[in-house]
């Protein structure tokens, strides 16, 4: 009885699960079966084990486990019959693997079946060794199947080769053993077998160079021969497909054709007039023909080089971009991609159609017609290119205006000819999509506005035009504020007008009206606003008749809830009111910003331009010798300017170019010799790093440049307030030097000079100005080198009394701080008196970190107002008002 009839139990099974509901009911009714065929297989019933079997093919590729059925398939597989062995077969190709132990038990059976009189279960042999051939079996039925490939039966043939590819993939030494066999495929004339054994020969080209060699040498003519043939062969209903002979043997010989061409000019040159031909005839109006151009395409682009060929191609993928098919687009795309490494120029012949993808409305088609617009544009053609990518930018989705706006930007800084055309650029991007730009993208605006000199009155007066237009994009918006605050007085008075501009009439309250809808604005986030207060700051100097209102403003924002707005609102507003002396040089113009330093932090290194060869390197005390200079120019992120660097021994090195300080010597007192003190001194002074002559040096005036508590690194590094005090340091001998060395846990390897009371220390002027001066000495207890004490005398140079003085200090937490009260809380005018205050600091790690003071702050009042706070950080002293 035919087990597969209407009263089989496969079929019930089968509708008895698609009857189910829910999940539930079909995991009872596969439980059921598996359980009855579990059965069944115990009392090893014969009759129906096909059945059986078939059934658990079918649980399995529901997803079911069906591992209790595999010895099943290799009974099936021994036994005599077709059917039994069709069904075996087929469960061992589905419900096994290589990795499974049982499969090695099946090799006996699979031999046997290879030479088997019957060519229909040969095949069956071949089909399932060619799924799932292990590398063991591929070794042991490696023979068998290579005096298949000259079986008298063509299918037989065509699973030997496809067999064949499968033992050389997994045993890469016998691909000698086919090279011969496969050649001889290459002369049949059935397409089955002929395709069959054409992408074995592809495979053995991949696995082994003696194939591709022997391939090179004996085949190429013949494949030619065989290419021209099907290329020219009449109408075959039995290979045509779309009016195309055999569409898929045509690619196949291409891809061999490809291979063997690739680097070897002798084998390319056999093959280019085959290619031309089947480029120029092939009809590229259905799929099929264009499926062949695109292998023809991709086997001229790849053999040696043929100008004329690849210009021909070129053309072909010029043509796939006025597909109308979505796909031919894309894939014409990808191909443009790899060919403009090849040959640019005929490729920059299709620039037009390239652009208009760009404007498709297929995202992927978009995204990669720009990636290819990207790598086509160069010096020459950057302009067209640029002006089309932006007018689409202004019709383009949400959704791809942050994808072109980085291109365009990337674009604009590689290949720009001139600074005025970059800034115009940016400033039409920043106004159509600001939003859209990363933060690196204004800032490096504003660095090349800081340095085009001869621009800075068109380019406020042009940021200023756009600003008035629209608030929107707040990228655009913290240019224009910028801008704005330096440049205010160009603006007003129309400064630098170049011929191409348009006159514009902007008067001094115009410039503050726009400062104040910047920070009113309730769409532009806080860094924004921020920018804008400094730059009303700023304009209260250029603009002395706006000064009232402009303070106004900022009193304004001294209630604001925001803590960054309130802190900025407060200090101008004091210095607008109190200290109006020092306002001139604190809103100076920013110094020319250096582009070499930005682009080498923007690509994560920078440019080693400090010559650091002066510099000494010290000892560390475990005997281990330091980097002399590049961590130090690493740390404190030092570079050099546009400027020629000045001598090391002239004191124009690091801590001038970081701090702005004059380190030329001053004058020595009549009587006594002072040798110049180098900048590099000082700074390793400041650091308490190494040792220095003894020099005693005035410094002048220290930039500052104004914290931002939202950490926003474009207001801190754009929108720097200079302030004014002034850094000494004195020293009095070599060994007092070496005292203080050893003080702070130095890591000068110099000898101390030990008194009978302990070793001595120098004292040292930490702060100086026209109103406070602030002096610490260091002492020692011998016995006890952990424990410093410090004591702090403060002298008031002014010729007011200062009241409620108060000073405090904090370490961290390895040290410990401890703080007698100070001698009085009166400050007596003129340097009449001083108070003195002792600090103990006890270093609970001596010998492995340095004693440092992390911070001090205090406050002063002055006849019962308060006057001001003086503070500390790391090394250096900050005076804020």
């Amino acid at each position: 009885m035919n087990p597969f009839s209407s009263g089989t139990r496969l079929r019930d099974m089968i509708r008895a699960i698609r009857a189910c509901k829910t999940a539930a009911e079909e995991r009872a009714v596969v439980r059921k079966e598996c359980a009855a065929i579990r059965a069944a297989i115990n009392e090893n019933d014969q009759d129906y084990r096909h059945r059986n079997l078939a059934k658990l093919m079918f649980i399995h590729m529901l997803g079911y486990p069906t591992h209790f059925g595999q010895m099943e398939c290799l009974k099936l597989i021994a036994s005599t019959g077709f059917p039994e062995k069709r069904i075996g077969y087929l469960g061992l190709m589905l419900l096994l693997d290589e990795r499974q132990e049982v499969l090695m038990l099946v090799t006996n059976s699979l031999k046997q079946d290879l030479n088997h009189s019957n060519q229909y279960i040969v095949g069956l042999a071949l089909c399932a060794l060619g799924n799932i051939s292990s590398a063991e079996m591929a070794r042991d039925l490696a023979p068998d199947v290579e005096r298949l490939l000259q079986f008298r039966d063509p299918n037989i043939r065509k699973k030997a080769a496809l067999c064949s590819i499968r033992i050389i993939k997994k045993v890469p030494d016998l691909a000698e053993n086919f090279m011969n066999p496969a050649s001889s495929l290459l002369k049949e004339k059935h397409h089955g077998v002929l395709i069959t054994g054409v992408q074995l020969c592809t495979d053995l080209c991949k696995v082994s160079s003696e194939a591709l060699e022997y391939f090179r040498e004996n085949c190429i003519e013949g494949l030619v021969k065989t290419l021209r043939d099907i290329a020219n062969s009449p109408y075959s209903p039995e290979y045509d497909i779309a009016g195309i002979t055999d569409p898929f043997l045509h690619i196949r010989l291409l891809k061999l054709l490809r291979i063997l061409g690739q680097g070897d000019a002798d084998a390319s040159d056999c093959m280019t007039d085959i290619l031309a031909q089947v480029a120029s005839r092939t009809e590229s109006n259905k799929n099929a023909g264009n499926a062949i151009l695109y292998e023809c395409v991709e086997t001229i682009m790849s053999i040696e080089d043929n100008g004329g060929l690849r210009v021909l191609a070129i053309n072909i993928l010029g043509r796939f971009l006025s597909n109308r098919d979505n796909n031919i687009r894309y894939v014409g795309l990808n191909m443009l991609m790899k060919a403009i490494m090849v040959d640019a120029k005929a490729v920059q012949r299709h620039r037009a159609t390239i652009l208009e993808c760009v404007k498709d409305s297929d995202a992927s088609i978009q995204k990669r017609a720009l990636e290819l617009v990207y790598l086509l544009v160069n010096e020459s053609n950057v302009k067209p290119l640029t002006k089309e990518l932006i007018e689409y930018l202004e019709v383009s989705d949400q959704e791809f205006k942050g994808d072109i706006t980085a291109k365009i930007c990337s674009l604009v800084e590689k290949f720009s000819p001139a600074k005025i055309w970059y800034i115009d650029q940016m400033l039409k991007v920043l106004s159509e999509a600001g939003n859209f730009v990363k933060d690196e993208v204004w800032h490096a605006l504003i660095i090349v506005i800081s340095n085009a000199s001869d621009l800075h009155g068109y380019t406020v007066r042009a940021l200023y035009r756009v600003f008035q237009a629209s608030t929107e994009q707040e990228s655009l918006v913290r240019v224009a504020v910028w801008c704005v605050g330096e440049y205010g007085d160009m603006l007003v008075n129309n400064v630098g007008m170049l011929d191409i501009e348009e006159p514009i009439t902007v008067t001094e309250s115009d410039a503050v009206d726009a400062m104040e809808v910047a920070i009113k604005c309730q769409r532009l986030g806080l860094t924004t606003k921020a920018m804008a207060l400094i730059a009303l700051f700023k304009l209260s100097s250029r603009f002395p008749s706006c000064s009232e209102r402009i303070n106004d403003i900022i009193v304004q924002n001294k209630r604001s809830l925001v803590l960054e707005l309130q802190q900025r609102s407060i200090e101008f507003s004091c210095i607008l009111q109190k200290h109006q002396n020092i306002r001139s040089a604190l809103v100076e113009r920013m110094p020319i910003l250096d582009e070499k330093t930005f682009s080498g932090r923007k690509a994560g290194s920078l440019p080693t331009a400090v010559s650091t060869s002066s510099i000494i390197p010290c000892n560390l005390p475990n005997g281990i010798g330091k980097p002399a200079a590049a961590p130090i120019g690493d740390l404190l992120d030092l570079s050099s300017d546009d400027a020629p660097p000045a001598p090391v021994s002239s004191g124009g090195d690091f801590l001038q170019d970081l701090l702005g300080v004059d380190l030329s010597p001053a004058s020595a007192p009549s009587g006594t010799s002072q040798s110049p003190k180098t900048g590099t001194d000082v700074l390793l002074d400041l650091l308490s790093i190494g040792t220095s002559p003894s020099v005693q040096s005035s410094s002048s005036a220290i930039d500052i440049l104004s914290s931002s508590h939202d950490n926003k690194a474009p207001v801190s590094n754009l929108n720097g307030l200079a302030s004014h005090s002034s850094l000494s340091a004195n020293a009095t001998s070599p060994a007092s030097s070496a005292g203080m060395m050893d003080l702070l846990d130095g890591t000068g390897a110099i000898t101390q000079k030990h008194e009978e009371n302990g070793p001595a220390y120098p004292s040292l002027v930490a702060y100086e100005s026209s109103t406070l001066r602030m002096t610490f000495n260091f002492s020692r207890q011998p016995g006890n080198p952990q424990t410093t004490f410090i004591q702090a005398t403060f002298t008031n140079l002014s010729p007011n009394v200062y009241n409620d003085f108060l000073f405090q200090a904090a370490v961290p937490k390895f040290l410990q701080l401890h703080l007698v009260p100070a001698s009085s809380n009166t400050l007596p005018a003129s340097g009449n008196g001083s108070i003195t205050q002792c600090l103990k600091v006890t270093n609970t790690q001596h010998g492995k970190k340095l004693n440092r003071l992390e911070a001090c702050w205090g406050s002063i009042t002055l006849s019962s107002n308060h006057f001001g706070n003086f503070e500390y950080f790391g090394q250096g002293y900050i005076w804020h008002v």
